[in-house]
């Protein structure tokens, strides 16, 4: 399977890391959409949202958990947005699932 951010993850692919543990792997995005723009993802390879399942959750909640560790490490103390884009209508890029940490200003409420 060629998944470029299984790819990132193994350190095959050069990346600026946020975070890094046994389990979860964060790093900056390349097209920034916030002054402050961090991937989240597991390190095993699940494609999106739609594939979790009960043998992942607890995979899953070290990801959660690791999201605020991330945020504040970035800076993030007033605040931030966690998106999962999911599917096709969802707009996700990769399918790998990954999480989006956006801040560093006030957000817009909406997103149209």
């Amino acid at each position: 399977m060629d998944c470029i951010f299984c790819a990132i993850a193994k350190g095959e692919i050069p990346s600026k890391i946020a975070y890094e543990d046994e389990h979860v792997f964060a790093f900056y995005d390349i097209a920034p959409q916030a002054p402050v723009h961090v991937l989240v993802i597991p390190k095993v390879h699940i494609s999106s949202v739609d594939a979790l399942d009960e043998s992942t959750s607890e995979l899953i909640a070290r990801v959660m958990l690791a999201i605020p560790k991330v945020a504040k490490a970035a800076g993030l103390t007033n605040g931030y947005r966690v998106i999962s884009n999911v599917g096709e209508d969802g707009c996700q890029s990769v399918k790998h699932l990954h999480f989006h940490i956006l801040g560093g200003k006030k957000l817009p409420e909406t997103m149209a």
